[in-house]
């Protein structure tokens, strides 16, 4: 299951809120702040909840690899289609925001 390290990155990684976060996995926010700070194991349930409401909001959760390869982790998920930006050499005073 995912860790309060990767809820914790997974909604800065988003830019979520975790008010945005309460309303998208439908828990309260105490309970997530209960989650983000890791005192518990946390409900299996509302785990599940955080885990498919972050995966909805463009996060993918990563498991621990062995010993050469890490930890569990977080990334986003790659775009498809979308806008994919202003390419470096396109980049000008005219589109500087």
């Amino acid at each position: 299951m995912i860790t309060a390290m990767q809820i914790r990155a997974a909604r800065a990684m988003t830019g979520m809120t975790i008010e945005q976060l309460a309303t998208a996995s439908g828990l309260p926010v105490a309970t997530l702040e209960t989650l983000e700070r890791d005192e518990t194991q946390g409900e299996p349930q509302a785990l599940l909840a955080v885990k498919q409401a972050l995966e909805t909001g463009g996060v993918l959760f990563i498991a621990s690899g062995n010993h050469d390869e890490g930890g569990p982790g977080v990334r986003l998920k790659a775009r498809t289609g979308g806008d994919e930006g202003i390419r470096p050499e396109n980049l000008n005073s005219a589109n500087d925001d």
